[in-house]
């Protein structure tokens, strides 16, 4: 074996090869879950939860760049939209919104292909986006835990995760974001390895007795551009993307310092700090933010959107350097911070940061109490509703898994085990610093894939390696296999109310399985 064989073992370990099988398991589910989630996608035609905001927004955004002020409140300003009247904006001003554009130009975008006026094209991106993320999570889970076995594990359970489903068919912010921060974790994992291919055979070209002291700077690293496109994506759908910029920019160059300390460099805790450190800055904050001040385009070209003039009015002799343009901006920023912080208005569905992860309060999106003889409804009392339900299997071994990831993370030095806890650490974690503010469950979503990747973390430990002798591999897989079974029933026992049938009451009652729920 050559020095560079040897170090490509070391630094990468096992990677199956990446043929037609490992595409065909995620790619099957990405199809089954998309026809799922695009069935029946415009039931209701009513504007879903907070789509009474997004989807008008999005309309403004294709008419005039930014969201513009509409006529009145929602219950009186949505029937005209929902029946086709689009003039319900007002022109002297826009609206003071306190999520960046990119969410609502990613939701205008089926706007524009299907009309304004269709609910198809209200939800027709963010069901792209939600079936484009069940391939992702499988090529990710397949690329991270070696195994086609467990990256098509994974592709199954997104599919048949309710609160994912959910959000698949409604045109909210929040998968948007999820999707892009999902984008940008997969991309690190597809730098990490080809970090480590080219430090094996950088390394590999020295003698066997000769170990540098410094890293080499090891090319350009497109994945890292590419990742930190989609943090400022992320960024630009809500501002809670910038956090898994932090948490993915750590722990990239966490994995160049133990990547550089298992090659032999010396000073491989230097290295990280003053060689891979400020080119993942640069790769990944810059360009983030680039990206995301790029994303506020249509707002910079208008003459009409929120604060877009301020700075003409309030001069500055601190700071009269900074071009008009950015003084407003930054004014701007600075007001949808203060309504963040101080945004304490009690709502029946607000929820605890600690209940999201055993998902103890779902969120109504939408419900309706048809009597007998309206809306298909056929008994004395229906109800025809829609609840972000995350799949009680999939979020409760999610939660039993943390302890054991960080077990993994921390005693056996597992960078899988950290990787997942970074994601879900970035996307939950900070929420906690704000308690005392109205937030919701359904935020949970932007964590939502990396508490697959734990359920699908735990089955790998119940599974086995392949390598086990076959009647401990065959009991792994029938428990494996009736864990997947057991989710699909689940899935398929709540399908109604994801989807708004109009059901006997009894039987939406039937669901509500705790008080928190209703």
């Amino acid at each position: 074996m050559t020095r560079t064989d040897e170090l490509r073992a070391r630094l990468l370990g096992f990677r199956p090869t990446d043929t037609v099988a490992g595409w065909a398991g995620p790619l099957l589910f990405a199809i089954l879950g998309g026809l799922l989630r695009f069935w029946a996608l415009d039931r209701p035609h009513q504007l879903v939860f907070d789509e009474t905001y997004y989807v008008k927004q999005g309309v403004s955004m294709l008419e005039y760049g930014v969201e513009m002020r509409w006529a009145d409140k929602g219950e009186v300003v949505d029937p005209l939209f929902t029946h086709g009247n689009l003039n319900v904006f007002l022109t002297d001003n826009g609206d003071m919104v306190v999520h960046p554009p990119v969410g609502k130009w990613v939701i205008a975008f089926g706007e524009w292909i299907f009309g304004p006026t269709s609910s198809w094209g209200w939800r027709f991106s963010v069901a792209v986006l939600g079936t484009l993320s069940i391939l992702m999570i499988g090529r990710i889970a397949r690329r991270l835990f070696r195994s086609t076995l467990l990256g098509t594990i994974a592709a199954f359970l997104m599919a048949f995760e309710g609160h994912h489903f959910v959000h698949s068919r409604t045109g909210l912010l929040d998968l948007i974001l999820m999707f892009f921060a999902l984008a940008a974790f997969g991309a690190l994992l597809i730098d990490r390895d080809q970090m480590r291919e080219r430090l094996a055979e950088h390394v590999g070209r020295l003698s066997w007795h000769t170990h540098e002291s410094w890293a080499p700077v090891l090319g350009a690293r497109p994945w890292r551009w590419v990742a930190g496109l989609c943090l400022g994506l992320a960024a630009g759908t809500k501002w809670s993307g910038a956090f898994f910029l932090v948490g993915f920019g750590l722990i990239t160059v966490l994995w160049d310092m133990g990547a550089y300390r298992a090659a032999g460099i010396k000073r491989w805790v230097l290295s990280g700090l003053f060689v891979s450190g400020p080119l993942a800055f640069v790769a990944m904050v810059f360009t983030a933010a680039a990206t995301y001040l790029v994303s506020w385009t249509g707002w910079f070209l208008s003459d009409h959107g929120y604060k877009r003039n301020w700075a003409a009015t309030h001069p500055s002799e601190s700071y009269g350097w900074v071009p008009d343009a950015l003084r407003s901006l930054w004014s701007y920023h600075t007001e949808a911070y203060r309504f963040h912080q101080t945004l304490t208005s009690p709502h029946d569905y607000m929820a605890n940061p600690w209940s999201w992860i055993v998902q103890a309060r779902p969120t109504s999106f939408f419900y309706e109490g048809p009597k007998k003889g309206t809306d298909g409804c056929t008994v004395a009392e229906c109800s025809k509703a829609i609840s972000s339900l995350g799949s009680i299997p999939i979020w409760w071994l999610g939660t039993i898994g943390i302890a054991f990831a960080l077990y993994h993370w921390i005693v056996k030095r597992d960078w899988r085990a950290g990787a997942i806890l970074c994601g879900l650490a970035a996307g939950w974690l900070p929420w906690f610093d704000l308690q005392h503010r109205t937030i919701f469950q359904f935020y949970s979503i932007a964590f939502e894939p990396y508490v697959v990747l734990l359920a699908t973390f735990m089955l790998a430990l119940i599974l086995g390696p392949a390598s086990a002798p076959w009647p401990r591999r065959r009991l792994g897989l029938i428990v494996g296999g009736a864990y997947c079974l057991a989710t699909l029933a689940f899935f398929a026992f709540f399908w109604p109310i994801y989807t708004a049938q109009v059901v006997p009451y009894s039987f939406w009652r039937l669901h509500m399985w705790f008080p928190s729920w209703i």
